[in-house]
């Protein structure tokens, strides 16, 4: 194997499990470990990774999440026409579960003061909802990500596992129908993998530039949807495509 061939793949390898340690790596790749410590500085040089003490860990950049000021402005009239529909699905005294992603935020300005229970980790959506005096705000706690305005991390995922919602209502940065779920933080994640196995019925609310779209993390396959609410711009191959893996899609205009 080439050495810039071995580089590629212990990248690939750390970007994959997230940390690794030299004598895996050199057995992986049966070389020495002197070689894998060489390749290591040579990649953290080039920033494709970070040295820890007997290895390496994937470095921050490969998990960008994009801020929610940027994502609130991209297609807005989908995500509106997503979220309208995505309302009809609620039904007084359900408990549904909003994430973070703006679409989200978005539904939850169009509910309707009704008696609901609403569990999210999501500043803005339970900040709009705070002044509807039927509806119960449930808020996950844990660390804050600036980016996304919520809240994620150990603390957030252990809120979760005493409750049961009748509805999951949630987004993703990239739907797959061989790959699955997909979000660009593993936090973000681990965390909609917790909501999903939590939820009666999961609702996923994306527009159609998510089609198609891989990204970092992976948070579960296609199958664990119970329906897909998208835009009329989506094309009709990647609606069949879930159709024949039992997912139900329905078109908002």
């Amino acid at each position: 194997m080439l050495v810039a061939e071995r580089h590629r793949e212990i990248v690939a390898v750390v970007n994959k499990r997230g940390s690794i340690r030299v004598t895996e790596l050199a057995q992986l790749f049966h070389v020495t470990e002197e070689t894998i410590r060489r390749d290591l500085e040579k990649l953290e040089s080039q920033g494709k990774l970070q040295r820890s003490h007997g290895g390496a860990v994937r470095t921050e950049s490969t998990e960008r999440e994009t801020p929610f000021s940027e994502r609130e402005i991209a297609h807005v009239k989908e995500k509106s026409a997503i979220a309208r529909e995505a309302v009809k699905r609620v039904e007084e005294y359900d408990s549904i579960i909003l994430d973070a992603s703006t679409t989200a935020w978005q539904m939850a300005r169009l509910l309707p003061n009704i008696r609901l229970t609403v569990v999210t980790n999501a500043i803005k959506v339970a900040m709009e909802l705070a002044n509807r005096s039927r509806i119960t705000v449930i808020s996950t706690g844990g660390t804050l990500s600036p980016e996304s305005l919520s809240y994620v991390g150990p603390l957030a995922e252990r809120s979760l596992e005493t409750y049961h919602v009748n509805k999951l209502f949630f987004s993703c940065s990239g739907l797959h129908t061989e790959h699955g779920l997909s979000d660009p933080t593993e936090w973000q994640a681990v965390l909609k993998r917790r909501m999903m196995s939590i939820a009666g019925q999961c609702y996923l609310l994306v527009d159609h530039s998510k089609f198609g779209v891989q990204a970092f993390s992976t948070i579960a396959d296609v199958a664990g949807v119970h329906e897909v609410i998208t835009d009329d711009k989506v094309d009709s191959d990647s609606v069949k495509q879930l159709e024949q893996v039992g997912v139900s899609v329905t078109l908002a205009t």
